[in-house]
């Protein structure tokens, strides 16, 4: 990959980057919290739109409630698509190259209750970086997206292969719900580029995940003050948080190999909660009856997910036979999305992850950290259910499902940069 082909794409995004900040700023600033069963993403995706139409780019929004009553095994029961919409756009080729899909999603986790140093929605401008919730996961990614559209339609120049973008709904909590969608009204591609906020490094593998709830119900609360005796399942869920410990240390026995080989937890256990009663001062001083743990487990793409779930599963139940207090008040095991989720590996020397490889070093004048994703998201959907070679390439940032979340917006910008060069080659390879 030449250095003159890096320069061309710095040459086409330069121009438009008043208009990029400001287009991540306003979304940004447009709620588009995803709490299932549902989301508030459309007014974020005409702001989007209203972008793309001011660029010359025309974009469709429509309705993924389709999928509801699609039949395809995919699509989880436990969601609602109603109101919820897609953004997609396409830039036809000439029909002698690869296409490529720019895929994104538009739905962010809610803000949570601990404190933010500025609203979340503040879209703030300062020291380099756009403050705000969804910045980095993955408005900012979405903007990188949107900017190679913009160019090559202001150039006027017209790849081999086909070239498109969407803007999706309900990924967060695992959903994947706006991607199926997307597959089976706009179909598939030859590659998929992901921008999720990888630092700048390429991700050619995403793990698995699956997260379940852990409760148990014991004593009678209305026993409170009024018998000699309440039961209550707080203490003896530290137990339960020992044999989770024990499940993460068998679990880290695990031997990867590929994208995660490097990785020294590769399938790390952790809990994301744990809830008796709650703090809160309008919560009135009682014992608890009811604890639950919430548990994350994580999977390598080569693993047989079902049988490993098992595996835990009866682990637990082994440990609730060995527990007089479990025995007598059992554990109940909810998942949390059902199903679980699924990563992906591409191969290293795949010819998309080489043309990304090659983009990337000749923009930012330096050999990519090639690696794998600490996480799961729809790019196990893409590459596992409908056969396209997913790569992920994002922007810098910090505080992804966190307060005083931020995307450094020169990187914004030499994302764009990067998937610019790579569609080209692609495109035209």
């Amino acid at each position: 990959m030449s250095r003159s082909a890096a320069r061309d794409a710095r040459r086409l995004i330069h121009p438009l980057q008043g208009d990029l900040k400001r287009l991540l700023q306003q979304l940004v600033r447009t709620n588009s919290v995803a709490i299932p069963p549902g989301g508030d993403e459309t007014p974020s995706q005409l702001v989007l739109q209203r972008f793309f139409r001011d660029q010359g780019v025309g974009a469709q929004l429509y309705a993924t409630q389709f999928i509801e009553k699609s039949g395809n095994p995919l699509v989880r029961k436990n969601r609602s698509y109603r109101g919820r919409k897609n953004l997609s756009t396409r830039l036809s080729g000439t029909g002698r190259g690869k296409s490529l899909l720019l895929n994104g999603h538009m739905d962010t986790v809610p803000a949570g209750k601990a404190p933010w140093s500025r609203s979340p929605w503040s879209g703030v401008y300062q020291g380099g970086r756009v403050h705000g919730l969804g910045s980095f996961d993955m408005k900012g990614g979405l903007v990188a997206n949107a900017a190679v559209i913009c160019a090559l339609k202001k150039s006027g120049i017209r790849t081999g292969g086909d070239i498109l973008f969407e803007s999706v709904v309900d990924e967060e909590w695992g959903g994947g719900g706006g991607t199926i969608a997307a597959r089976l009204r706009e179909g598939g591609a030859d590659a998929c580029i992901i921008p999720e906020g990888t630092q700048m490094d390429i991700y050619r593998a995403t793990r698995g995940g699956f997260l379940v709830d852990l409760s148990v119900d014991a004593g009678d609360p209305a026993a409170y003050f009024s018998a000699a005796e309440v039961v209550s399942p707080a203490i003896p869920c530290g137990r339960l948080l020992g044999w989770v410990e024990a499940s993460a240390k068998q679990r880290a026995q695990v031997r990867p190999r590929g994208a995660y080989a490097a990785f020294s937890d590769p399938v790390p256990v952790q809990v994301l909660a744990v809830q008796a009663n709650l703090l809160d001062p309008d919560i009135p001083l009682s014992v608890p009856s009811r604890a639950t743990l919430r548990v994350y487990f994580q999977f390598l793409p080569e693993e047989d997910v079902d049988a490993v779930i098992q595996g835990i599963k009866e682990a637990l139940q082994q440990f609730q036979a060995n527990d007089p207090f479990f025995r007598k008040y059992p554990i109940r095991w909810t998942p949390l999305i059902g199903a679980p989720l699924l990563g992906h590996e591409l191969p290293a020397d795949h010819a998309w992850t080489r043309c990304m490889a090659e983009s990337a070093a000749a923009v930012l004048q330096r050999k990519p950290v090639i690696t794998a994703a600490p996480y799961p998201c729809d790019a196990g959907l893409m590459h596992r259910n409908f056969g396209i070679p997913t790569l992920l390439f994002g922007p810098c940032g910090a505080g992804a499902h966190n307060p005083d979340e931020y995307v450094v917006f020169d990187s914004v910008l030499r994302t764009a940069e990067v998937l610019l060069t790579a569609a080209l080659a692609w495109a035209n390879g």
